[in-house]
């Protein structure tokens, strides 16, 4: 007690300064009676709860120069009196002094009665680049203020759709008014009372510092992620470098029987092109003189160890198992998704996993053949959310790889429902981060861009974009390669140019994104609708040029160089006669790519069992253990896959995994690299072949259907998904190419069908 006698006096001038401090005015009254009545005396704290004159002073010299445009005194008066570690660290602070810049850049535009003085108006333009160029560079990457990094270069901000904004009656006030509040806040919070700082530096700190470590931790593995996805990449470079290496030693060998090269000086060669730990052995162990060796230890080099034979994995009881997802309760329906999902995931790539696919399509797990009210495929409308969510990560494995894709494309209900979920989904993000990932595999397919195309997909692509920083990395990365995808195809560019303005907005504020693994898909969709004329007519009002070339100063070379594409595509004046069709006009090749099986299809699991409780390929094989029927499948050789220059936007479809990775993931449009050039109009020729896809499973003699170009003309804007989808996202059989049975083979008019479906 005697500790608390001794402090009294300066705990009560505490309160009191605290209730003072947040206006508590009644209850310090009240307070300070009390304290008379019972005479306890009340120390007087160093530090004042109020503003004092000079800091009203200095608010309202600060408010007298935004009112009177002047910059000089206003900004002056700013870095004296905002503590610096406010300006800097502060964003709140930081996109206030974005603002008011602007507001004193554009003054004289929206102040001067007549024309601005030339001479002050250059100026304060002046001034304003040189804040962008400096201090205001911190902000370049953000969404929100990249259109203005081009004000200074636009002649006539006021008529330019961009800074519309600006020059609205409410602007200025607005931006008076978070002022106010701003010096409010700064010169109260600089009086900040005693009992609120020792708060802060004890319980408060601590949890500041466990949320900044936590933040820390999420960054780090973050960039683990990107990481391990650049190193796939340059792996992959590695492997396509030494192939290509293999051929020219082939090319260098051939010369020595000519004594062009000597062996000596091909044996340094060759051996500069290992690692440091193999240079010494293969120099003194390898005859260079016999013809082949070099390009044989090339090849060996990437040749995998011997590898023992995989076993196959048990069969099971397919009537089974979906009669239990169908009337099972949830979390066994949960439990079985999960499971069929890692069997797919998990097993080698190669005949194993070859033969689970084989042995799910061949049994149809997900009902895709099946005309019964209830199967399997409506668990992606089930009431429970983890069974929804463990039903979408299952169809995205499905469409993780060809074959899988090839099994849902035949059933028009799985698109459509996928689009329903897509719609729908607002309460799980895992949920819908795996419908949109196996909707953007399925845009690998013709016929499903069309029927996505027709049933206005774009516009809801375009909807979610206009806020990126809210999205997801994978929901944001899938979406523009969906919209990219989708814009190559001639309707995907007509649907684009009935919203021009909105799309090409939404595409310049992606370029600046934070998250560079999208800015290949943005450039391949701006480049693809700019061979639009409407569409460059647009760009160009909205000063799309200067907007790119910001870019071009800080963009890496292969950024750089893409951005140079798309200027030249925007200068471009070739008139297009009616709808585009010669980027449809390519036949179909059924063409086997690389199968990317991404590990975000794992991650963060809803479900864990119990004790006792069977999960995973245990329950399978405890439960569902079905006769061996599992066998080996040879596997098809894929045909040569495009290629293009990194140089270039991307002009074919493509997956996120599949190009981090460096695999060309092409399905239907296999060409040479002669033929990779683009085109007058931005598209590339049209190709020839006599060999459209044939369905796995289907009927022989059915193709893949081709859609009319007439399907896509009755979307409009706002309607991002048809209401309920009146009747199937169809492919009508009618438009089914005839083949003959046995064949495989149609003419070269029926195969020119199935390319003209935009």
């Amino acid at each position: 007690m005697g500790d608390v006698l001794a402090h009294e006096s300066e705990l009560l001038g505490l309160v009191k300064e605290y209730l003072d401090f947040a206006e508590f005015e009644d209850t310090l009254k009240t307070f300070s009676k009390e304290c008379k009545i019972k005479g306890k005396p009340l120390s007087k704290t160093a530090g004042g709860c109020l503003r004092d004159s000079k800091s009203l002073i200095i608010q309202k010299d600060l408010v007298a120069a935004f009112d009177s445009g002047d910059q000089k005194v206003f900004f002056n008066l700013w870095e004296e009196h905002i503590p610096s570690s406010i300006r800097d660290r502060d964003s709140l602070a930081q996109k206030l002094e974005f603002y008011l810049h602007i507001h004193f850049a554009i003054y004289l535009l929206k102040h001067s009665v007549g024309r601005p003085d030339k001479e002050d108006l250059e100026e304060r333009i002046s001034y304003f680049k040189t804040y962008l160029e400096t201090k205001g560079a911190a902000l370049s990457q953000t969404t929100e203020f990249l259109p203005f990094y081009a004000l200074p270069f636009v002649p006539n901000p006021m008529v330019h759709p961009s800074f519309k904004e600006l020059f609205q009656d409410s602007w200025t006030p607005e931006l008076k008014l978070k002022l106010e509040k701003f010096l409010a806040l700064i010169f109260k919070a600089s009086n900040t009372p005693k009992l609120l700082t020792l708060y802060k530096e004890n319980g408060q700190s601590h949890k500041e510092m466990s949320q900044q470590l936590h933040q820390q931790l999420v960054e780090a593995e973050r960039r683990s992620v990107t990481y391990l996805k650049r190193y796939n990449k340059i792996q992959a470079d590695y492997h396509n470098l030494i192939g290509v290496t293999a051929e020219l030693v082939d090319s260098l060998e051939a010369t020595v029987s000519g004594k062009m090269i000597t062996p000596e000086y091909l044996q340094s060669v060759c051996v500069r092109l290992f690692s440091d730990q193999m240079r010494q052995s293969l120099a003194h162990s390898v005859d260079f003189t016999r013809p082949g060796t070099a390009s044989t230890m090339l090849r060996a080099s990437l040749a995998p160890g011997k590898l023992k034979d995989v076993p196959l994995l048990p069969s099971l009881d397919y009537e089974k198992l979906k009669k239990d997802l169908i009337l099972g309760s949830d979390r066994l329906k949960a439990f079985l998704l999960q499971a069929l999902r890692w069997r797919l995931t998990t097993s080698l790539p190669g005949e194993q996993r070859e033969t689970v696919l084989e042995a799910y399509i061949g049994n149809d797990l997900l009902d895709c053949h099946s005309h019964s009210q209830r199967r399997v495929l409506q668990l992606l409308h089930s009431r429970s959310e983890v069974v929804r969510q463990y039903m979408a990560r299952l169809v995205n494995a499905f469409a993780s790889l060809a074959e899988g894709r090839l099994y849902l494309a035949q059933s028009t209900k799985v698109l459509q429902m996928l689009e329903e979920r897509l719609k729908e989904e607002d309460e799980d993000i895992v949920t819908r981060e795996n419908v949109l990932g196996a909707l953007q595999k399925f845009s690998l397919r013709r016929p499903l861009q069309t029927a996505m195309i027709r049933d206005g997909l774009i516009f809801w692509l375009i909807d979610i974009l206009k806020d990126p920083d809210c999205l997801s990395d994978y929901t944001l990365e899938y979406s523009v390669a969906l919209l990219m995808n989708l814009c190559l195809r001639s309707a995907g560019k007509n649907m684009c140019a009935k919203v021009a303005g909105l799309v090409l907005k939404v595409l310049s504020d992606l370029l600046g994104h934070e998250n560079h693994e999208i800015q290949p898909y943005v450039n391949g969709a701006l480049y693809s609708i700019l061979s639009i004329p409407s569409i460059r007519e647009e760009a160009r009002a909205m000063g799309m040029e200067d907007i790119l070339r910001c870019f071009i100063k800080e963009g890496n070379a292969e950024m750089v160089r893409q951005i140079e594409f798309i200027i030249k595509q925007l200068n471009s004046e070739e008139l297009l006669d009616g709808v585009l069709e010669s980027d449809d006009d390519e036949d179909e090749d059924d063409e086997e790519d690389h199968d990317t099986m991404e590990a975000d299809l794992d991650k963060d699991e809803l479900i864990q069992p119990q004790l006792g409780e069977l999960s995973g390929e245990k329950l399978l094989t405890t439960e569902y253990l079905g006769i061996m029927t599992n066998t080996g499948k040879a596997r098809r050789k894929g045909l040569a896959s495009a290629q293009q220059s990194a140089d270039e936007p991307l002009r074919r479809p493509v997956t996120p995994g599949g190009h981090r990775t460096g695999y060309p993931v092409l399905e239907d449009h296999p060409i040479s690299p002669q033929m990779a050039q683009p085109a007058q109009n931005g598209s590339l020729p049209s190709l020839t072949s006599a060999h459209p896809p044939v369905y796995k499973g289907a009927e022989p003699g059915a193709s893949e259907p081709c859609i009319s170009s007439s399907a896509t003309v009755d979307i409009k804007p706002g309607e991002w998904l048809p209401a309920g989808h009146q009747g199937e996202a169809r492919l009508p059989s009618s438009e089914v190419p005839n083949q003959t049975p046995g064949s495989g083979e149609t003419t070269r008019s029926e195969a020119a069908c199935s390319g003209r479906g935009a």
